[in-house]
């Protein structure tokens, strides 16, 4: 168990050391110097200079990547420039959002996946196979934008079933939360709900080709079978 936490750490190790050199790399390449666009119009000196030495502009780039990379692991994900807001307190406030969000989105695949997987295996091979299939293909094909926006289109803007954006708490209104989530959710499972309509179909299918071999269980095997016609 040690030795094969050692080699899991070794493999990890390096990939969260490059993952994390590749997110500091591309905030860096950001066109125009962050502590003129901190400083507003007026661009006073004093300021600018405040700045620099505030979120370390001043440092050269090894030690700036070691302070960030200390800021990340104490939790500290630096400020909001926009609304002046610690980023990891955004984060936490959004976190129910985003969790329930991602619970009715894996409901919605389950719910289209699974039967239509168990479907396609059980109809192997005919057109209701085949058209199962494409709708996978679909599924998987169709960007979530694009899909996003034609479902906008339809219950929102020309039948105004459904709100075009927003979110309500369930505390406040559990229909308006429902509301808010069933086209987002219906988005994002769609595409998963193909993966899962594919796994689900290969592996009804792995299962009965093992059931149906022969010296499987509740089957003779094939050389048994000769030997007891042969005694015969």
């Amino acid at each position: 168990m040690g030795a094969f936490l050692v080699r899991r750490a070794a493999l990890v190790l390096p990939t969260l050391f490059f993952v994390s050199v590749l997110i500091f790399g591309l905030q860096q390449l950001l066109p125009g110097d962050p502590a003129l666009a901190l400083a507003g119009e007026d661009r006073d000196p004093s300021v600018v200079a405040y700045l620099q030495q505030k979120y370390h502009f001043d440092e050269p780039l090894p030690v700036r990547y070691l302070l960030w990379v200390e800021g990340v692991l104490k939790g500290d994900l630096g400020e909001s420039i926009r609304i002046k807001r610690p980023v990891r307190d955004l984060l936490i406030e959004k976190l129910p959002v985003t969790g329930e969000l991602a619970a009715f989105a894996m409901i919605v695949a389950l719910a289209i996946g699974v039967p239509m997987g168990i479907l396609s295996a059980v109809k192997n091979e005919t057109v209701v196979d085949y058209a199962a299939t494409m709708a996978a293909l679909w599924g998987l094909s169709i960007p979530n934008f694009w899909l996003g926006i034609l479902l906008i289109l339809l219950f929102s803007v020309e039948l105004g079933l459904l709100p075009a954006s927003g979110f309500v708490s369930p505390a406040e209104s559990l229909s308006r939360n429902l509301a808010t989530l069933v086209m987002p959710a219906f988005v994002l499972g769609n595409a998963i709900a193909a993966v899962i309509m594919g796994h689900t179909r290969s592996a009804m299918l792995a299962v009965w080709r093992r059931a149906l071999a022969p010296g499987s269980v509740g089957q003779k095997p094939a050389s048994a079978t000769r030997r007891s016609r042969s005694s015969h």
